[in-house]
């Protein structure tokens, strides 16, 4: 039953994924076409002619074809990052995931188990989930009345399984992240050599080279530059921060795993005094 929950549930999420990338890109053409192609952007009135002065979504329109990719990616950026900050704070758990760490190691240290227990009830989330577990096997090693080995064994192992049952869903879509900081930058390279290879062709052009096609040119070389560039940033520090916020969630779990062990080493040693 796990494995067709666990397998339903990721197909699940790549059909998300799937929907959202070609969403972003479909609104990225929307927004390249309609909104920055509107004719009320350049003179004329129509978007063949040159930006009007100041006008800098006309200004972008100009980098060509490749600037609606570039904008699907940018909010495919934005909407996995959203996505991503909102599942990570529901793992952390209801409370401040400082203070719910200072109660359970504080509770643990006294052995008020049930205190403990209580604590994660009231947290929420997958760190409390991990913990609670770990806690329920310490009553239940304690019952038993282990060594401290064997026990110390015994609730590492329940902590590993708790964590790769509530972890994973964090990780997820990390991996588009850390692609869109690549995909930016390629893409913004690939709308930067047409660009160049537009100017290149008005100068290759006889006689006078057309001005206005060079300076198209290089204006779209520099404006898919500096929009790839920004996406790539973006998803950098997205990715990065995320990435801060996973591995805070796995060291609490395993600084409380360890505090759980050494409590249960106290009960034994007091046991045998």
């Amino acid at each position: 039953m796990a494995n067709v929950k666990q397998d339903s549930s990721s197909n699940g999420g790549g059909m998300f994924s799937g929907l959202v990338i070609i969403a972003c890109v479909v609104v990225g053409w929307i927004i390249w076409n309609f909104i920055m192609g509107s004719g009320s952007n350049f003179e004329g009135g129509v978007n063949t002619g040159h930006p009007l002065p100041g006008n800098y979504l006309a200004m972008v329109y100009k980098g060509g074809p490749i600037v609606p990719v570039l904008m699907g990616l940018l909010l495919m950026v934005i909407v996995f990052s959203f996505e991503r900050y909102m599942v990570i704070s529901k793992a952390a758990g209801k409370g401040n995931l400082d203070q719910f760490m200072k109660r359970i190691q504080g509770n643990i240290a006294t052995g008020n188990i049930d205190a403990a227990l209580e604590d994660c009830d009231n947290q929420k989330g997958s760190v409390a989930n991990a913990i609670k577990a770990a806690l329920v096997k310490y009553q239940d090693v304690k019952r038993e009345g282990l060594d401290s080995e064997t026990a110390a064994e015994t609730i590492h192992k329940e902590i590993e399984e708790a964590t790769s049952l509530e972890m994973p869903m964090l990780e997820k879509h990390m991996t588009i992240l850390s692609t869109l900081v690549s995909l930016g930058t390629l893409a913004g390279l690939l709308g930067t050599v047409t660009g160049m290879i537009k100017a290149f062709g008005a100068l290759a052009t006889a006689g006078t080279p057309d001005q206005a096609l060079l300076a198209n040119g290089i204006s779209e070389a520099l404006i898919n530059t500096a929009t790839g560039i920004s996406t790539s940033a973006l998803a950098i520090i997205a990715y990065n921060f995320f990435t801060s916020k996973i591995d805070t969630l796995t060291y609490s779990i395993d600084e409380a795993g360890s505090a759980i062990v050494n409590s249960y080493r106290r009960f034994r040693g007091s046991v045998k005094n």
